[in-house]
């Protein structure tokens, strides 16, 4: 029978392997552009390009998200409530105390961000302090919380770096071909077949990049749903926050695209479409299966 436990397992084991194929996705394609244009240069540019910005985005991704979406720190005097609750969650779960911050607008949401759990950062919206009971606002501090403990932010970081770089690398190589660069196309190893499919590669990979990206971000939100629940041991509490969300009509004036994979739901309302293939392209998974899930789980 699933439970908490077994959730997170599954959980985990399909974000490392959705992981795994987008490095494999990236080094492939490296492989493919580099045989196209007989330049085995080019494969290690790949690598030493997706390396380079990992590092670069690990360590100010979160000065980076808490600037975009209008984050300003959140005192004690100002948010004791907060504060005691994600106080008594962090001796709970065993973490540090992240810094917290407040966002301007009346929609209920929140996000987590930082590159490990001494220098993460937990920021709530002004609409879920005043719209969510303790209960419900543990539940969403608990998900917030347990992203930090599942090092979710470097996974975030990590595939949002891969399939930025893919899609720079794929239109490099694009706009390369078409003016003729690099090596003479006669000597290029594997013909025009070889080519052909390079060009192929360099349309079609960003999308599946892409893909890969939202889906990775829709299991780290079930994940965190499920150690979130652990946490508090009471499911009940941030089933009962999402239902509020699916019903909070108000809007988050800084949310953007880039952003909005962090947040516990998507901040661009009203977008969500229910159909198989546009939900390949969700940032998280729908609201009503994520309620039931919390409902169906036992402590």
């Amino acid at each position: 029978m699933a439970n908490l436990y077994t959730h997170q397992d599954e959980n985990v084991r399909r974000t490392w392997l959705l992981m795994t194929g987008m490095f494999v996705l990236l080094i492939g394609l490296g492989f493919i552009f580099a045989r196209a244009d007989n330049n085995p240069t080019i494969l290690y540019i790949f690598a030493l390009v997706g390396v380079v910005g990992n590092i670069t985005s690990y360590w100010y991704s979160d000065k980076i998200a808490l600037a975009v979406s209008g984050a300003r720190p959140l005192a004690r005097e100002n948010g004791l409530r907060v504060y005691r609750i994600i106080e008594n969650l962090c001796i709970t779960a065993g973490l540090p105390m992240p810094r917290l911050f407040i966002l301007p607008g009346g929609q209920i949401n929140a996000f987590a961000t930082g590159r490990n759990a001494q220098h993460a950062a937990v920021a709530v919206t002004e609409g879920a302090l005043e719209k969510l009971n303790d209960n419900e606002l543990s539940g969403v501090l608990a998900h917030e919380l347990s992203h930090i403990g599942n090092r979710d932010m470097l996974v975030s970081t990590l595939v949002v770096v891969f399939a930025g770089m893919i899609a720079i690398l794929s239109d490099w190589f694009l706009r390369f071909s078409m003016f003729g660069g690099g090596r003479n196309r006669d000597n290029r190893e594997g013909g025009g077949i070889t080519i052909v499919l390079a060009i192929v590669s360099a349309i079609l990979a960003p999308l599946a990049a892409t893909i890969i990206q939202l889906a990775v971000s829709r299991k780290r939100e079930y994940l965190a749903d499920a150690s979130g629940a652990l946490l508090t041991r009471y499911p009940e509490g941030l089933a009962s926050a999402l239902e509020k969300i699916s019903n909070d009509g108000a809007s988050l004036p800084r949310a953007s695209n880039a952003t909005a994979h962090l947040y516990i739901s998507n901040p661009l309302r009203g977008r969500e479409k229910s159909a198989w293939f546009a939900k390949l392209f969700m940032t998280h998974p729908p609201l009503q299966d994520r309620i039931r899930i919390l409902r169906s789980m036992g402590i």
